[in-house]
């Protein structure tokens, strides 16, 4: 038996293509780029396991509700994740709201929860919804019409903006 020289591999068929490299012949520059693209690749899995633990509370809670708050919540939760899909869903103070970087933009008050005659929809500062120098930030909710899901989506989006 002779024993089989290794082969270097086939040159690509593509002129110019790179040879294959292990990571020693990665430079200095390479190396710190895939460490920060690694980095960024954890955030973004951090970021989406969140928005889905965030969305799976709120879905929780909202199945919790009595009606007819619970049917306001899941229409209002489907519109706002519509309107605004940048916004994550994360429960605030035990209430369904949806946030821009961690900072609640709105959210959903339901009416049992302070023994109301109505449920709230309320926006916080963070929301663009500046108009003048006076302007609503939350809006009483007995139910919903097609008119109203139009203009709290319009709402919305304004407050993303």
């Amino acid at each position: 038996m002779t024993a089989k020289t290794p082969r270097k591999p086939a040159k690509s068929a593509t002129s110019g293509a790179a040879p294959d490299r292990t990571a020693q012949e990665f430079t200095k520059e390479e190396r710190a780029a895939m460490r920060e693209r690694a980095k960024e690749l954890r955030a973004e899995a951090r970021v989406n396991r969140d928005r889905a633990d965030g969305e799976s509370a709120v879905l929780a809670r909202i199945a919790e509700l009595p009606e007819p708050d619970r049917a306001l919540g899941e229409r209002l939760h489907a519109l706002i994740t519509a309107s605004a899909p940048a916004l994550s869903p994360k429960l605030w103070y035990g209430m369904p709201a949806y946030a821009r970087d961690g900072k609640v933009v709105c959210y959903f008050q339901a009416a049992h929860k302070f023994n109301s005659r109505y449920a709230t929809l309320g926006f916080n500062d963070t929301a663009n919804l500046d108009d003048g120098a006076m302007w609503p930030t939350s809006f009483a909710l007995t139910g919903l019409t097609a008119d109203d899901e139009a203009r709290i989506g319009a709402l919305v989006k304004k407050a993303v903006g």
